[in-house]
């Protein structure tokens, strides 16, 4: 599922930067990868006891007790309701708390069984097998009836965020779930659908919980299981559950007594007492609690690097290159040319003839010194990035090329679409209106910040005027979202490099996060533009074909489109870099996974 990612990297930088060339094909460089990640992670294997199928860790023994206290940037989580999560905290708090059908295997990247213990895939038939014996963290079996509630009536019903639901409809039609026994459970597609096996993995709802809130309607469940609610009402199947959530402070989770997942000696997991989440104000903040002991896991902005590396030697933590992060950061502009039901259009017409500008889109790429981006932001940890799919992406389409800035190309495009300067050097469009417009990003998050202030001076040097209006999180969301009411933003999408069908909600034009044109549900019906049709078509033949070959033909297409016609901007992917403390063991860092995908694994020494 794709979210409005808070991204946590770097620290501040000031305007006036220095810019350095750095060779975009060749890439920056750290210590060899093998120096810092483990690609022998043991994955479990299936064992039945007394009749109940657990996973057992092939993990080295460890010990009980402890914590693990991780952080995160902003305001904290939204919800913990699992179905109606929208932004990144709030899904990572869910996934601790909610387990699905399938996981992915942090190294490979193969879908394998997690509350499943089997599964078949004949055709547009999937038949998922459940492990017997599975009980909820208050002590409720897991049944089938679990599973068929919460597509049938949470995810196929529409309730919450319906991304999963969007991204699973297949020429206007959905799947079909229905119970086989207590323990069996049968899928079927329209038509045979190559992402639908990873769909498997959304949560599953304790049907005793949540469906007395969705009897309730969808207003209701909004609401359901938000922030206020008491921790002791939260039932689980994931490896911890809620004890305790301070509001700008802290999130706390114990462990769950029933998880299924065993050690060798049979004892059940996690490990840990207690996992932590404390709530800090900003990266700076955040560096001087881990410096101070009180975080035991931190990602590094590139700034950093360098000196965690010297500390490293003396101090109680090893720093791990993860690889390049699987989520992307872009600049897009607002290209709505649609008016509120309060007949005022969201984008002032002069804005929108710029903003519609095929030409003008390519100027401003054009004039984005990523090279310099990478050097003074990332510390050189990140690649120059142009296309939607990551380059870690087993979808990329390799035949797209980087390429410099370009001022003289960015003027030679302006100027064929009427644009002029003055005397001044100032831009001016074909009506003599000066180009001006304001540009946003998430306060707090230093990294957009500096991009931000560096995008600025990089237009002005076109002679366009940036209004920069770093604005708070949940304010920026409501402009995106809802009110439209915005020119050009930064901000990152998370992704897998596995799976392009999990951007459909971004891509297909009336996609709950197609940003760029975004439409609210009275102009799901209004005018496309041609590329927008086109990605429509692609995506969806992407997901229908089910040869790698044949998918990633379509997929090479809309990259290719998007390459062109810029509706996003592509800046940079950084390489992950993450500091942890030496006392933590079985720890297995991936690039798919990170470093606590195996959370109920990991113990303090």
């Amino acid at each position: 599922m794709y979210a409005i990612l808070v991204i946590v990297i770097i620290l501040g930088l000031c305007k006036a930067c220095i810019r350095r060339d750095i060779d975009a094909s060749n890439p920056p460089q750290l210590r060899p990868k093998e120096e810092f990640v483990f690609s022998d992670y043991p994955i479990e294997k299936n064992v039945t006891i007394n009749g109940v199928d657990y996973l057992q860790s092939q993990a080295p023994v460890g010990k009980f007790g402890g914590q693990f206290v991780s952080s995160t940037i902003g305001e904290g989580p939204k919800t913990f309701n699992p179905f109606n999560s929208k932004d990144n905290i709030s899904s990572a708090m869910s996934e601790v708390m909610y387990d699905g059908l399938v996981t992915t295997n942090p190294v490979t990247g193969e879908t394998i069984p997690k509350l499943a213990k089997s599964f078949s895939v004949n055709g547009c038939e999937y038949v998922v097998n459940l492990r017997h014996g599975l009980k909820w963290s208050d002590g409720k079996p897991i049944t089938a009836d679990d599973v068929v509630f919460t597509w049938n009536k949470i995810i196929l019903g529409g309730y919450g965020n319906t991304s999963t639901r969007d991204s699973i409809i297949i020429d206007g039609k959905l799947p079909t779930v229905s119970k086989i026994d207590n323990y069996m459970v049968k899928f079927v597609t329209p038509k045979p659908f190559a992402p639908f096996l990873r769909m498997l993995s959304s949560p599953i709802a304790p049907k005793h919980i949540f469906e007395p809130a969705v009897n309730r309607g969808k207003a209701y469940f909004d609401g359901f299981l938000s922030t206020n609610t008491n921790p002791k009402e939260f039932v689980t199947s994931g490896a911890f559950r809620l004890k305790e959530y301070v509001p700008a402070q802290r999130v706390v989770f114990e462990k769950n007594p029933n998880y299924y997942i065993i050690n060798k000696d049979g004892k059940k997991l996690p490990y840990l007492d207690k996992l932590v989440y404390l709530i800090v104000g900003d990266i700076n903040n955040q560096v001087l609690k881990f410096e101070g002991g009180e975080l035991d896991e931190i990602s590094l902005q590139g700034a950093n690097v360098a000196r965690f590396k010297e500390m490293e030697k003396h101090s109680d933590f090893s720093v791990y290159n993860i690889g390049p992060d699987t989520g992307t950061m872009y600049l897009t502009m607002n290209m709505n040319n649609r008016k509120s039901d309060k007949g005022k259009y969201y984008v002032d017409q002069k804005k929108q003839l710029w903003f519609q500008d095929k030409n003008f889109r390519q100027a401003v790429d054009y004039a984005i010194d990523r090279k310099n981006m990478v050097f003074n932001i990332a510390n050189g940890l990140a690649f120059p990035l142009f296309t939607p799919e990551t380059l870690n992406s087993i979808f990329l389409n390799k035949d797209l090329k980087p390429y410099d800035r370009d001022l003289n190309k960015s003027r030679e495009l302006l100027r064929k679409s009427g644009f002029k300067w003055d005397k001044a050097g100032h831009l001016l469009d074909r009506f003599g209106n000066h180009v001006e417009f304001d540009l946003y990003t998430n306060a707090g998050n230093t990294e957009r910040e500096a991009i931000g202030v560096m995008v600025k001076q990089d237009l002005e040097d076109l002679g366009m005027k940036v209004n920069f209006k770093p604005i708070e999180f949940n304010s920026l969301v409501n402009k995106l979202m809802s009110t439209l009411d915005w020119d050009m933003v930064i901000m990152g999408f998370t992704g897998s490099p596995l799976e392009p069908n999990g951007g459909k909600n971004v891509w297909l034009s009336d996609g709950t996060l197609h940003i760029f044109n975004q439409r609210l549900e009275r102009d799901v019906n209004s005018r496309r533009y041609p590329f927008e049709n086109r990605i429509d078509y692609l995506y969806t033949q992407g997901a229908l074909a089910t040869k790698f070959e044949d998918r990633k033909k379509y997929y090479d297409e809309y990259q290719a489109i998007v390459y062109e016609e810029k509706p996003f901007i592509y800046i940079y992917s950084p390489i992950r870099i993450v500091a942890i403390r030496d006392k933590f063991k079985n720890v297995y860092p991936t690039t798919l996974g990170g470093v606590t995908h195996n959370i109920e694994e990991i113990y303090e020494d």
